[in-house]
């Protein structure tokens, strides 16, 4: 059962929801979802995809322009309070994820653990 919950607490910047419309739009979706998997050598790692519709569970938040959808469990496990930015610079660009549940992560930064 997926519904709208304004005070999910995950914060996106500025920065982040301006590169989030314009991946969306390229790509003709309507929303982003997060989730965490099992891989990696420390134990999760960050899922993001472009999506037009939630899956069954997850969670929603209006956003200027989109819609984020979080997968419930991913949510309470791993991504409360999570903080997503999108840097840029001269030679690279990324989301970041600030995360004050991770406890440890993996020496190549692919995974983390919380």
């Amino acid at each position: 059962m997926s519904g709208v919950m304004e005070n999910m607490d995950i914060e996106l910047t500025e920065s982040a929801v301006a590169r989030i419309r314009e991946i969306l739009s390229a790509e003709g979706k309507h929303g982003l979802r997060l989730a965490v998997k099992a891989a990696g050598c420390s134990g999760l790692e960050y899922v993001m995809e472009t999506v037009n519709s939630p899956e069954s569970g997850d969670l929603e938040k209006a956003c200027e322009g989109f819609t984020l959808y979080v997968d419930a469990d991913s949510y309470s496990t791993a991504l409360k309070g999570l903080k997503l930015d999108f840097q840029k610079d001269l030679l690279s660009s990324a989301f970041i994820y600030q995360n004050p549940n991770q406890k440890g992560a993996c020496g190549c930064g692919v995974s983390f653990s919380v």
